[in-house]
């Protein structure tokens, strides 16, 4: 688990496709502000995606990506020279300055425009899989390219919402430098996933057919009124 507050930038120095699964493994340096505690089998948020730690030296470690990451994320567009946001695991001493971040991409949305507001910048996005905006809402969270950010504005007919990156937010991850086209990974706040399974848990069947809870509690609140009746 991760908190969206990105470490550092680090950069893609070696890519290796894996011919046998069709998978990658990267090479990322710059990185030894993040390695002095690190250990084999670590994991460290890459661009927003929970990956492994395969190797490690002072500055760089490595990391292998499946075919199904690489479907689901940018991660399959980095090159050689690429900037990546950053971001170790958290531990019990972590202070959660964002918010809580599984590193399990959601999809992939490309900016449709950006736009300077004094010395900030807004973002416009627009989700490949639009399912998404469901779990977009004003003031509320999302995850981008790892970095946790705060929605200024939703609109969910045409299918897009922003974000606006202040000064020093742009000089520490890599979307303030990505233009209309580019892609980004988005992974929606789970807390409303979680709260949509457990309100339709109130209006749906059971698996084996049972009544809704919402029924089976109106159910009963008519059989004692019934009961207090007689």
């Amino acid at each position: 688990m991760f908190t969206g507050i990105v470490e550092i930038i680090g950069v893609v120095s070696e890519l290796n496709q894996q011919s046998e699964d069709g998978g990658t493994t990267l090479t990322i340096s710059n990185a030894s502000d993040i390695l002095g505690d690190c250990n084999l089998g670590d994991s460290i948020s890459v661009n927003g995606t929970c990956l492994t730690v395969t190797s490690f030296d002072k500055s760089s470690f490595k990391v292998g990506v499946a075919p199904e990451t690489l479907r689901r994320t940018n991660l399959g567009s980095l090159k050689q020279g690429s900037n990546v946001n950053l971001e170790r695991a958290v531990s019990a001493s972590t202070r959660m300055g964002g918010h809580f971040v599984q590193g399990h991409v959601d999809t992939v949305a490309s900016i449709l425009k950006v736009e300077p507001d004094g010395n900030a910048k807004t973002f416009r996005f627009q989700p490949r899989d639009k399912s998404v905006l469901r779990y977009i809402v004003e003031k509320g969270y999302v995850t981008l390219d790892g970095a946790s950010l705060t929605i200024t504005k939703v609109d969910d007919e045409e299918g897009w919402w922003e974000v606006m990156l202040i000064a020093y937010t742009q000089e520490k991850v890599v979307t303030a430098s990505k233009k209309p086209g580019d892609e980004v990974n988005v992974e929606v706040d789970q807390i409303g996933k979680y709260v949509e399974k457990a309100v339709e848990g109130y209006f749906s069947k059971g698996s084996s057919g049972e009544p809704a809870i919402l029924q089976k509690m109106v159910e009963r609140i008519v059989d004692s009124r019934i009961q207090a009746a007689k």
